[in-house]
This record gives structure tokens, C-alpha cells and sequence, in this order.
């Protein structure tokens, strides 16, 4: 029987990425989430299947005739144990490869969840080939856009580090091509980036130039940005604690490096920001 690829997180940044690349491959697909009616209308031609990283009894049906599983981490889930029981699943099912969206310059630093997943696979055994992309240019219409919206300026704690960004489409790309060739890939990791590292004041001045106002950095600091995200807007501490770690580590130059990871995959360069924000000027409205 032909084996399937398991993509969680489907409806998500890159997810929905993997998923679409793998469809046009014509690979078979197994879609993953805990909002099923959602992935049947997303992804008509795939099997559809409820997986609740923090509920075991859901794995056995995700991981049905899958060899293949692209992992991702929920961005509310902060405690890297919770992983534990899917992974130790993966292994008794037998994947081929497990490719899994960590974070640039992780192996170096131990703070980030993505860390201690990463050991966790490679101390079970499950051939895996790790995805360390740099900072989604899709936060900048996600997650840090309401403040471009309704203020006119991007509120980050990076200081004035610098960031290869890379728009999270790409990173879906190159994990397709990953995941439609297991053996080739086994026991690799991969540093994704776009083609330009750029401080928050060039985002700015990008975002002046294509939205018509201007745009600022405010550069909060750490306090400041905490205290707004949690008790303003009212986002899970867990996460904005993540945010901070990262934030923290940008702050000591770990983003602003850019590899050629992606043109070795997929033959294509990366999207520039300036393009991605072009195609999502309404985003930033």
C-alpha cells in the first residue's frame, strides 16, 4: 500500500504551503489539525484528521499509513515535553523521515522549545532532516501587523539587529521538495533564509514606500513589549515569552545570516521582502 505524508499543522503559515506543494507533486497527503471541518474545505483531495499534540489518543489514526510527517510546534505550546508522546508514536510507526520547522541558529541555543525537540528526534532514532528558517516575513501581516495598522509603526523588541527573512511560502516549498525525497535527506539540517538581511528601519522605510504613510521602528524594549502583548492585547504569555527569547538572541546577531539552502533545494531563489509585502499591501492597510 502506498504510503502518505502527514503534514500538521496544515492550516498554519507553512503548513498550508507543505500541503500545497506536496498536492502538486501528486504525493498523497494526510492533513493534520484540531479543526477538521476547515481542512476538509482547504484540502478537498486529502484525508483529514483531528491531532491534539497534547491528547495521545489521537495519534494512532494521524499516523496511519503515513512514513513521512512534517512537524511543526503550535505556537501556544511552550513546553517541549509535550512532544515526548508523538515522538516516541513516530517511532513505533516507523517514519522514513521526519521533517521538523525548528528555528535559525537553534543548535546553538538551548533557550527556544525547538532546541529540545530537536534532540528528542534524534535521540529516538527517527531519521529526521530539521528546517531552521529565519524570522517569517508573514509576522509582519500576523502577529506584529495590528501595530502598522492602527499606529503606523512596528512594535519589536529587536534593537537594531538585522533579519534574513524569508516569506514562509518558500520554507513550504523547500520542505516539499524534502519530504518527496526521504533518503536524500536523512540526517540533515537546513538553514532557510531569504536572499537580504534587513534591520526594522529598512522594513519601515519599505513599508513607507509601498503603503504611501510613514512608517517608524519604535524599538520598544523587552519590559515595554511584554507588558503590551500580554496585558494590552491580550496574547498567551507562554508565547510572548518565546517571542522575547528569540527576540533576545536577534538582539545578539543570530538572524542576520543568509544562506544559499533554499537555491540548493529548489533551484529557485527566495522571495525578496519587498516583494512579499508588495503582494500583501492590503495586509498592512
Amino acid at each position: 500500500m502506498k504510503k502518505s505524508i502527514l503534514v500538521t499543522g496544515a492550516t498554519g503559515n507553512v503548513g498550508r504551503y507543505v500541503a500545497k506543494y506536496l498536492q502538486e507533486n501528486d504525493a498523497d497527503i494526510v492533513v493534520a489539525g484540531n479543526r477538521v471541518e476547515e481542512l476538509e474545505e482547504r484540502f478537498p483531495g486529502a484525508r483529514h484528521v483531528k491531532l491534539d499534540f497534547e491528547d495521545p489518543a489521537t495519534f494512532d489514526a494521524a499516523l496511519e499509513h503515513v512514513d513521512r510527517v512534517f512537524l511543526m510546534r503550535p505556537p501556544q505550546i511552550g513546553d517541549a515535553e509535550v512532544f515526548r508522546p508523538f515522538i516516541d508514536a513516530m517511532r513505533s510507526h516507523s517514519i522514513r523521515l521526519v521533517s521538523f520547522l525548528s528555528l535559525m541558529g537553534v543548535e546553538r541555543n538551548p533557550f527556544p522549545p525547538h532546541h529540545k525537540i530537536e534532540k528528542m528526534i534524534e535521540e529516538a532514532g527517527i531519521p529526521y532532516a530539521h528546517i531552521r528558517p529565519g524570522f517569517f516575513m508573514q509576522n509582519l501581516t500576523g502577529v506584529h501587523a495590528e501595530e502598522i495598522r492602527k499606529d503606523d509603526e512596528i512594535f519589536i523588541p529587536a534593537g537594531n539587529s538585522k533579519v534574513s527573512f524569508i516569506d514562509a511560502e518558500d520554507i513550504g516549498k523547500a520542505i516539499a521538495h524534502i519530504l518527496s525525497d526521504p533518503e536524500g535527506h536523512q540526517g540533515t539540517a537546513y538553514t532557510l533564509t531569504g536572499p537580504e538581511a534587513l534591520d526594522y528601519v529598512d522594513i519601515a522605510n519599505q513599508l513607507t514606500i509601498l503603503t504611501g504613510r510613514r512608517i517608524t521602528y519604535a524599538k520598544p524594549g523587552m519590559i515595554h513589549y511584554r507588558s503590551r502583548y500580554i496585558n494590552e492585547r491580550g496574547l498567551n504569555p507562554a508565547y510572548v515569552n518565546v517571542t522575547i527569547a528569540l527576540y533576545m538572541m536577534t538582539r545578539l546577531g543570530t538572524a542576520k545570516a543568509v544562506t544559499d539552502d533554499f537555491i540548493r533545494l529548489t533551484g529557485e531563489p527566495p522571495r525578496t521582502f519587498f516583494e512579499f509585502a508588495r503582494d500583501h499591501r492590503n495586509d498592512f492597510g
